[in-house]
């Protein structure tokens, strides 16, 4: 109980700070968006919350207005579909922005698996839907190690691995991992991936 108190607070507290210090950054990014091409600047869909509960998630548009945003996005980041300010955005992460606002509201966390589609629920195992006792994060361990890279199933994988050992010390570790691959590279996600594959190599 400790733990979900203090993880609130935190992500309270943090989410509030960031949206206030960022507010600059989030203007002229609509700003941006809105003058490259038609459509709202923020993009909404229903994602599955803690214990498969639908709430709306945000994210910046960074497709183009007349495409279906619902289709699998090609792993090499080519995706035809991006705006040119949306291949930008998708590089560096900041297309992930709004999801602040989704931890202040409590529908999501600053750690915790990546939200998915109410519909794919359906597909996982009971171990695979042990990721849905905990909120969805803004970034979570799976994203620290490959993202895009990783299969379906080693995602839910690292997802379900998060929720065995959630605590506020790992959280803490997630965070700054994420703010130290962000700040490092625009391939941040492939490279730890990379790294991480030969050590565990050197492993087995």
């Amino acid at each position: 109980m400790a733990y979900k108190f203090f993880k609130r607070l935190f992500d309270i507290i943090i989410s509030l700070a960031a949206i206030i210090f960022l507010l600059p950054v989030f203007i002229i990014i609509v700003i941006v968006i809105r003058l490259s091409s038609r459509g709202a600047a923020v993009f909404k869909q229903t994602r599955a919350g803690k214990n498969g509960k639908p709430f709306t998630f945000y994210k910046f548009r960074t497709m183009k207005p007349e495409v279906d945003p619902f289709g699998a996005s090609p792993k090499s980041g080519d995706d035809p579909r991006l705006t040119k300010i949306g291949i930008f955005l998708r590089k560096t992460s900041l297309d992930e922005l709004p999801q602040l606002f989704n931890v202040l509201k409590g529908d999501m966390s600053l750690v915790g698996p990546r939200p998915l589609y109410v519909e794919q629920i359906a597909e996982w195992n009971d171990e695979q839907k042990k990721r849905l006792f905990v909120k969805p994060g803004l970034t979570g361990l799976a994203q620290i190690n490959g993202r895009g890279e990783l299969t379906k199933e080693a995602k839910l994988a690292f997802d379900v691995e998060y929720v065995k050992k959630a605590s506020l010390l790992f959280d803490l570790k997630i965070i700054f991992i994420t703010i130290w691959l962000v700040l490092g590279s625009t391939n941040i996600y492939e490279k730890n991936y990379s790294q991480n594959q030969q050590t565990r190599g050197q492993k087995d």
